[in-house]
């Protein structure tokens, strides 16, 4: 799944990563203009025309030509689609992993366990909120999309100058990090 994943963001097969992005940012832009449950009941009822529009259409010509094919989806009615018990306890598993690292973390942030990393996350919410006065979600959502389609072949193309900026960035962040940290009194880190 990782690597059919990266093929897709990295463009290898042009055809269906298009395709995937396209459909991705129409369903997004979609969203923009009408609600959630119309999309939702719009996108079943074109599924549903062209699943019966097919069914009747092979229909039809089994009767002309007097064939006995069959159902023309009976290959995939036949697939088990069920999830066992395995799965679900896996996926409830990484979820619950997931939930209980992350309220951790919010813990240890909110309730100042680590004063330089919760000025971090203060600094990153105040940031948040210009984002949030600028964007809604949604906006943020299509850009995500496209910045996830589009940064991987950019990077994969310029890679040495992008890595050469990183640096110097993380250099000066660093720089400034560092003198902030000795201004501030009990911010310095303890070795563990």
């Amino acid at each position: 799944m990782g690597a059919a994943a990266i093929d897709l963001l990295y463009w290898r097969n042009v055809k269906q990563s298009g395709a995937v992005f396209s459909s991705v940012l129409l369903l997004l832009f979609s969203l923009t203009q009408f609600s959630v449950v119309s999309v939702g009941a719009y996108l079943a009822l074109a599924a549903l025309s062209a699943s019966i529009s097919f069914r009747i259409y092979k229909s039809v010509l089994q009767a002309v030509q007097k064939t006995d094919e069959g159902h023309p989806f009976k290959a995939y009615l036949e697939i088990e689609i069920a999830l066992s018990q395995d799965q679900i306890s896996k996926y409830a598993d990484k979820i619950l992993l997931y939930s209980n690292t992350c309220m951790k973390e919010l813990r240890r942030l909110f309730l100042v366990q680590d004063l330089v990393d919760s000025l971090k996350f203060a600094v990153l919410m105040w940031l948040l909120t210009y984002v949030g006065a600028l964007f809604n979600g949604l906006t943020l959502l299509i850009l995500a999309v496209v910045s996830m389609f589009t940064m991987p072949v950019v990077y994969e193309k310029h890679q040495a100058q992008i890595d050469q900026y990183v640096g110097l960035i993380r250099t000066q962040v660093n720089s400034v990090v560092g003198k902030i940290q000795a201004k501030i009194p009990g911010a310095k880190r303890k070795e563990e």
